[in-house]
């Protein structure tokens, strides 16, 4: 996802790349990712190199082979810098930089205002397809020391700029997965494998964690991930692949993000129990959750791979009547 999404070779990007979003930007002029290196060796700095760690060895760590059985949160044998690249660091590499005065926030999905600790435990349970971390235990506190040791000099509430994972412009018909299938076995299985599964390190010892990680199959991000959706996963690929492109630069189209993207979330994960109860309010679900209930009367299949416009044209006609009512 980051490592996750696939590792492509670009064709011809369609358009200018920023042209849904100003990616060209310059860096936010009063702040810049903060050096762990400068950190003194005492107590905190000790904690936060650990949340660093948990972020790019999270399967060494907390994986779901670790010698000690209680420390067994992960589900898989992914780390966290799969999908937040750089440690959380890079631009539109869905960095963790910022988000210390952003929580506690109203989550959609939750339905209910949340913590960076509820929202850490999201990605346990969903891209790591684990187990809820102990909010007081050693791990949680470093997690959330690293993460706010990235907010270093950032204002309370403010949104800094390079979040997520960009955003290009929609395809006007549906993402083809079976577009997307020869765009993969051209420019994607040489590191992540004909059968999606990645490469481990060592086969033997798999917590030693992947090179490539799997973008599908038992040991990857479950049906209830970010990545598992097409927005998600398509921006990703586009603005990050292969691993260490560089957002200005894109070597992947847009259409065969699109389409790539489309492809990867056909395929079989885990699966997650009791999506049915996520976004509780159906019109504050994204339009790309590949699972239902749904609100607005379109397919399943629609939502998993677009085109978004017509969806997103019907729910603002509900809200609007909702409102009136």
């Amino acid at each position: 996802m980051r490592g996750l999404a696939a590792a492509l070779l670009a064709l011809f990007a369609i358009g200018h790349p920023a042209s849904a979003q100003d990616l060209s930007s310059p860096a936010d002029p009063a702040w810049s990712v903060p050096q762990i290196g400068a950190l003194p060796y005492d107590a905190a700095g000790m904690l936060i190199r650990r949340g660093r760690d948990l972020v790019t060895a999270t399967y060494a760590h907390i994986g779901p082979a670790v010698p000690d059985e209680a420390k067994r949160y992960a589900g898989n044998n992914l780390a966290c810098s799969n999908c937040h690249l750089n440690a959380g660091t890079k631009k539109f590499g869905i960095p963790l930089w910022g988000l210390e005065g952003l929580f506690p926030q109203y989550s959609f999905e939750a339905g209910k205002e949340i913590s960076i600790q509820d929202r850490i435990n999201s990605c346990m349970t969903r891209s790591m397809n684990g187990k809820p971390l102990p909010v007081d235990s050693e791990e949680m506190q470093a997690f959330v020391a690293y993460i706010n040791f990235l907010s270093t000099g950032a204002k309370r509430g403010e949104k800094l700029s390079g979040l997520g994972a960009g955003k290009m412009p929609e395809l006007k018909r549906a993402a083809d997965p079976v577009r997307g299938k020869t765009v993969y076995e051209k420019s994607c299985a040489p590191c992540h494998q004909a059968d999606g599964r990645g490469v481990l390190r060592n086969r033997n010892l798999p917590n030693f964690g992947y090179l490539n990680p799997p973008l599908w199959g038992p040991d990857s991000f479950n049906d209830g991930a970010g990545m598992a959706t097409l927005i998600t996963i398509a921006n990703f690929v586009h603005f990050n692949m292969p691993n260490g492109t560089s957002y200005t630069l894109p070597r992947v189209s847009q259409q065969d993000a699109w389409d790539v993207g489309a492809y990867v979330i056909s395929q079989p994960r885990p699966k997650r129990a009791d999506l049915n109860k996520d976004f509780p309010d159906r019109l504050n679900k994204p339009v790309d959750i590949p699972y239902g209930p749904y609100a607005d009367g379109f397919s399943q299949k629609q939502h998993m791979y677009g085109p978004f416009g017509p969806i997103r044209a019907a729910i603002a006609k509900l809200k609007a009547q909702q409102k009136k009512n």
